[in-house]
């Protein structure tokens, strides 16, 4: 007989959340406190909306910048949203987070939190160890390093793959399921950015969107190779997806006039600037290193930004392996930092859909669809109107096929 059980499954890059905390002065307290309890409130919200017997939430960023001072306010974040009178009907909760700072070769800064609903029976989780699963039960909470637990699998990207680039804290975490007699692979991923505006904008595809490639290939082919039975699989967190920024700048200013100002010392190019040729040839795009300020935003509002979802490309190669559903929702990344302003990008970056939940063929295969009509499945951001951190968290909620009793 074919049973569903639904599911939620959430994205967030929380980094930002502990790091306004020193940011802002005297607001600071007033703020945080504020960001954090709408971001609670928010996927409260989304869970008693969605009503899923399993929940899945990936976490990146954990502690933010400055870890080494915020860690302690980070666990005290995770313990919130696990003993909240919300979350009463989950008995049994699997948390991993990824603190051990000090251990600099692995550290990835990720968490990893599953809550299993009281009517959930025939719930497995898998021991990577002695490769079998076994019944979840209880609490089972890990902080720390991580190496010594055998139901999650946890990787930092190797240093020499990016010779040429800062190395930091960016990997993966896998955990294994069965669900009702349905297996499933859920790893949390984060990828590379895009350190400057100004070298993204020398190629199209860009230098970082080939490192992102290179990095989620080696994701995909590590969790699909011959150690473990392949099963369906869910990567959901931060890829640090950019928009084709060459293309795209090309674009915005086909009626400007573009200005390269480049450094006295050298030829490197320090700043563009698009001007308007008529209109008081006012700046319509600035961009540096850190910023682009483009001066309609709303083209990245409007209509859910489908107006440059053409130039989202950096999935399309990976079409053999893997999928996603259709994207109904702005931009993830970068939302503006002032608690007043929860719509509002900020203009360091080029808007674009960072955080995602991607799955593979045979997973896409094991989303229940209802007949025509009202969809059974919602892929969407949290908190689209209030602020939550320069990420806005994306949420999957779906019927998973199972089979059982």
């Amino acid at each position: 007989m074919e049973m569903y059980t639904d599911v939620l499954l959430v994205t967030a890059n929380v980094g930002s959340l502990f790091d306004n905390m020193e940011h802002y002065g005297v607001l600071k307290e007033a703020w945080v406190g504020e960001i954090e309890s709408d971001w609670m409130r928010e996927f409260f919200g989304t869970v008693q909306s969605h009503k899923p017997r399993f929940i899945a939430l990936h976490f990146q960023e954990v502690g933010g910048k400055d870890y080494m001072v915020n860690m302690g306010h980070a666990e005290n974040f995770f313990c919130n949203i696990e003993s909240n009178e919300e979350m009463r009907d989950f008995d049994r909760v699997c948390t991993y987070v990824d603190n051990h700072f000090k251990n600099v070769d692995s550290f990835t800064a990720l968490g990893s939190m599953y809550f299993i609903h009281k009517s959930l029976k025939n719930i497995y989780q898998y021991d990577f160890n002695v490769k079998d699963f076994k019944a979840v039960s209880g609490q089972n909470k890990y902080v720390g390093s991580l190496d010594e637990v055998t139901t999650v699998e946890k990787e930092k990207f190797l240093k020499n793959f990016w010779p040429d680039f800062k190395w930091s804290r960016k990997g993966f975490m896998r955990t294994r399921w069965i669900i009702h007699n349905q297996g499933l692979d859920l790893v949390n991923v984060h990828l590379f950015h895009d350190a400057s505006n100004l070298i993204a904008c020398n190629a199209s595809p860009s230098i970082y969107s080939d490192n992102r490639q290179k990095a989620l290939r080696y994701v995909i082919n590590r969790i699909s190779d011959s150690s473990y039975t392949p099963l369906p699989f869910f990567l959901f967190g931060d890829f640090n997806f950019r928009l084709d920024t060459l293309s795209l700048v090309q674009n915005l200013s086909t009626s400007a006039v573009v200005q390269t100002v480049t450094k006295d010392s050298s030829n490197e190019v320090e700043k563009i600037i698009c001007e308007q040729k008529d209109n008081d040839h006012k700046v319509l795009l600035h961009i540096e290193t850190k910023m682009f300020a483009y001066l309609h935003q709303a083209v990245f509002t409007e209509d859910n930004g489908r107006a440059i979802l053409k130039y989202d490309k950096e999935i399309s190669a990976f079409q053999d392996v893997i999928t996603e559903e259709d994207i109904l929702f702005p931009p993830s990344y970068p939302y503006c930092e002032d608690y007043t302003k929860p719509t509002q990008y900020m203009n360091t970056r080029c808007p674009s859909w960072c955080d995602r939940i991607l799955m593979s063929h045979t997973a896409q295969d094991i989303i229940h669809r209802r007949d025509e009509g009202a969809s059974s499945v919602v892929y969407n951001t949290m908190g689209p109107n209030v602020c939550m951190g320069d990420h806005k968290p994306v949420f999957l909620s779906f019927a998973l096929k199972t089979n059982g009793h």
